[in-house]
């Protein structure tokens, strides 16, 4: 009997998220009892805007709705992403240059697709979201990482990326606000980087899905706007996810030069075709409708960042760089690294995040998810109460 053929090598060397991981082990051991408070999922813990629910209940009434739609979106729904491509990020976009996509995953993964060739290198900021470097491997790239610690707010420098970029750099992934740091760019660091990648005729992929969550009356400028010039060879990814509380709907897009999007096109009409016609129509009402609800949202993680920074900051060997935005803090802990703590010595973030799991009953995500050892994502969008009694269990843990 012959042997069966083997499974795609590609797919095998895929990991699971890291952050859904650990987000699921905290889901079960709360559903065994234990009492388990979790900052490990990017999720804000707020309901969708009711008027946005109406519109998808609305939409049910419509059988033109349960038919097929245009691959790419639909086209009220594009004209409404333009205009807000307009409005935040600074760039006049014809809907044709704009695809609606499962969620903002798919348009990382189709951003990658559509502009890598094999053997091609991207430049990858660390840390980074965990998603980035597997949907580059997919498109049979290179992750390069490019690493910028604590002392530098996370954030990457031209010299580091110059120091990285060879005759196979292909594209730069660039992300403020950032997931998992919160840092931002500052307009003047963006338009560097723009104007770096524009002189060396790099991709850009900018993953703008936490622009409009930013605080102490910070902008988070996008580099199409820094730099005009980059829009010929940028895409940008976005959705309705995180702003809105609207993650389970699934609604993300991508905007880009329309020969890119051609080609991006041309993947999703055989991949996934359009998105659910009812969610779309929430995300259209999410986009053109009121927008105080989410501007409470933005003001409550405001309110959370400041608590967590500030408790998180009163544990000894902790450093926390104050995050202007998205919803996360990434604490340096690498003080409590080496050191016992009820009979246990952790060395890296990994054996450190199980510690905490155990000892404390508290998700963390260990930074081996998202670059190098020593640090962790604590997301604080979660209820203020339990925020607060998380981190106090850190502090009795590490005391």
């Amino acid at each position: 009997m012959t042997e069966r053929a083997p499974l795609s090598r590609k797919l095998s060397a895929i990991a699971e998220s890291a952050t859904l991981k650990v987000d699921a082990k905290a889901k079960s051991l709360q559903a065994a009892g234990r009492p388990v408070i979790s900052y490990a999922a990017g999720e804000p813990d707020f309901p969708t805007p009711q008027f946005i629910v109406d519109a998808a209940a609305a939409a049910l009434t419509d059988p033109a709705n349960f038919r097929y739609t245009p691959a790419a979106g639909l086209p009220v729904l594009r004209e409404a992403i333009a205009a807000k491509t307009l409005r935040d990020s600074g760039l006049e976009v014809d809907p044709s240059q704009i695809i609606v996509t499962n969620g903002g995953k798919q348009a990382v993964y189709q951003a990658f697709q559509a502009v890598l060739n094999p053997g091609d290198e991207v430049l990858l900021p660390a840390p980074y979201w965990t998603t980035y470097p597997e949907a580059i491997a997919l498109a049979d790239g290179v992750p390069v990482e490019v690493f910028a610690g604590a002392d530098q707010d996370y954030k990457v420098t031209i010299e580091q990326l110059e120091a990285a970029r060879t005759d196979r750099t292909t594209a730069l992934v660039f992300v403020s606000p950032s997931n998992p740091t919160g840092s931002v760019y500052t307009p003047e660091e963006t338009k560097a980087i723009g104007e770096w990648a524009v002189e060396h005729g790099i991709w850009v992929i900018s993953d703008e899905i936490y622009q409009n969550l930013v605080y102490e009356g910070v902008r988070a400028v996008s580099i199409v706007e820094a730099v005009p010039d980059a829009a010929a060879q940028t895409i940008l990814v976005n959705g309705v996810a995180k702003t809105y509380a609207m993650t389970g709907w699934r609604v993300g897009w991508m905007v880009g030069p329309k020969d890119a999007i051609k080609v991006a096109a041309n993947l999703q009409s055989h991949l996934s075709s359009n998105v659910n016609n009812i969610a779309q129509r929430a995300a259209l009402a999410a986009l053109s409708g009121p927008q105080a609800e989410a501007e409470q949202m933005r003001l409550a993680f405001d309110r959370r960042r400041r608590l967590i920074v500030s408790e998180l900051s009163k544990i000894e060997g902790v450093t926390v760089p104050n995050p202007l935005g998205a919803f996360y803090a990434y604490p340096d802990v690498r003080g409590l690294l080496g050191r016992e703590w009820r009979g246990k010595t952790p060395t890296t973030t990994l054996e450190l995040a199980d510690l905490i799991l155990e000892e404390a009953e508290v998700a963390v995500v260990p930074g081996e998810a998202f670059g190098p050892s020593g640090y962790l994502r604590l997301s604080y969008a979660l209820g203020d109460d339990a925020l607060l009694e998380g981190v106090q269990r850190l502090q009795r843990l590490f005391a």
